[in-house]
């Protein structure tokens, strides 16, 4: 029966059955060591007078488990047998072993489909399934269903800037761009909802940290108060996530050498006026209206070093600011709220309107097209009540956390306005 690397301590002693990925060789005359890598973590088999293939291949090999201070992870496996599964046949475009965030990153995304197999290029992929179950598993907990929306829609959420076109028979449709009409829908189901899923955005970005697929864990709540009621949800959401995070990919996070973060019992908030005023009063930042991102980047410096956190919430956007869905103010502020991270936006949210006229009237003072949201308005005739909720940028969290150079590791196969391949 076939045993993982992570088990191997447990069997000191013991012939064991391996297979693998044969991720490193060296000769060393009638002594062959080579580096056998699992989805567990790799461990060193020694051989001698074997014709091992290229790094890569796949393999069988059978040997006894013996205790060695001096091989990775303190133990190695003393070879009986070798077979190769698949052979690699050609050497590897980037050395796996070797690979470097410090490489080219066009080089490491051109040939994703091999140099993803690398620890440092695989981790931060296991640290993102663990956030997004705990996303999972602490909504479930707080009684909310999960849901799955379309991808091919009839208009944006955003009122039909930065859509991506397609063709859908005799229509034209779009990629969607937020699961945001849905999930206000569905809060007239379940009350509670929420949804893991790919989103795009058709903006012209070349940074680090933007992407046009990216994968959105989105949040819908009803009977809600105001906007608090879901900044507390999140608060307690984002703790078990990195709870988890921490619990389940701990290894990958020490291999990445990320400075994880202490999760505060409150969030810090500012209001946005109080965010711009402290920009150009304290900080002498010429602030225009919207928050630039050198400026997210400052208030996260601020405040780190006020409150000792790594968390802001800056609430109360200008309704200029904000989607035609957000529940205005009279003083022309809206309910919303934004999360920043170390600096970086990675939360937006906010109260819905949740009366039919009042979202009409906004809509209209919004020039938008009312017939393009039809279906969408037509389920506030029949007594959808106060809701919110928010989104989750999995990716932006993901870099964030690791200390990552760009956001395109932290998605298996990213999509710039670049990139199509692999």
């Amino acid at each position: 029966m076939r045993v993982l690397v992570r088990d191997l301590k447990k069997h000191v002693g013991e012939e064991v059955e391996l297979l693998g990925f044969l991720h490193w060789r060296r000769d060393l005359g009638k002594v062959q060591f080579l580096l056998l890598r699992d989805r567990s973590g790799i461990v060193q088999v020694v051989t001698g007078g074997q014709k091992l293939p290229l790094p890569e291949s796949s393999l069988r090999v059978r040997g006894v488990v013996v205790a060695n201070a001096k091989a990775p992870g303190g133990l190695e496996v003393q070879a009986k047998a070798i077979e190769v599964l698949s052979p690699a046949l050609e050497p590897t475009p980037v050395e796996i072993p070797k690979e470097e965030w410090r490489a080219s990153p066009d080089t490491l995304l051109e040939y994703r489909y091999v140099t993803l197999r690398g620890e440092k290029a695989r981790a931060p992929l296991k640290v993102q399934a663990a956030l997004v179950r705990g996303f999972r598993r602490y909504l479930d907990r707080q009684d909310f269903t999960e849901i799955f929306t379309p991808k091919v829609v009839r208009a944006g959420a955003e009122g039909g800037s930065g859509l991506f076109g397609v063709d859908y028979f005799e229509y034209r449709a779009y990629l969607a761009q937020s699961p945001q009409l849905y999930k206000q829908i569905m809060v007239g189901v379940f009350e509670r909802v929420y949804e893991v899923a790919p989103v795009w955005r058709m903006e012209e970005h070349n940074t680090s940290r933007h992407l046009n697929e990216y994968l959105s864990l989105d949040v819908e709540m009803g009977f809600i108060q105001d906007e608090e009621d879901l900044m507390r949800l999140e608060e307690g959401l984002l703790q078990e996530m990195l709870e988890e995070a921490l619990s389940s990919a701990g290894n990958e996070i020490r291999l990445l050498e990320a400075e994880w973060p202490s999760f505060p019992k409150e969030i810090p908030r500012l209001t946005h006026a109080e965010a711009r005023r402290i920009l150009k009063e304290e900080l002498g930042y010429p602030v225009g209206q919207d928050l630039s991102e050198e400026a997210e980047r400052l208030l996260g410096q601020y405040a780190q070093e006020r409150w000792g956190s790594d968390w802001l919430f800056i609430t109360r956007y200008p309704k200029a600011l904000r989607p035609f869905y957000t529940y205005p103010e009279p003083d022309g502020t809206t309910r919303s709220f934004d999360l920043l991270f170390r600096g970086l936006e990675i939360t937006s949210g906010g109260q819905r309107i949740h009366r039919y006229p009042d979202l009409v009237e906004s809509l209209r003072a919004k020039g938008m097209d009312l017939e393009g949201f039809k279906g969408y308005l037509e389920v506030f005739k029949y007594g959808m009540p106060p809701h919110g909720g928010f989104a989750i940028g999995a990716e932006r969290l993901t870099q964030k956390l690791l200390g990552l150079p760009n956001v395109r590791y932290a998605r298996a196969f990213p999509r710039d306005r670049h990139r199509l391949t692999p």
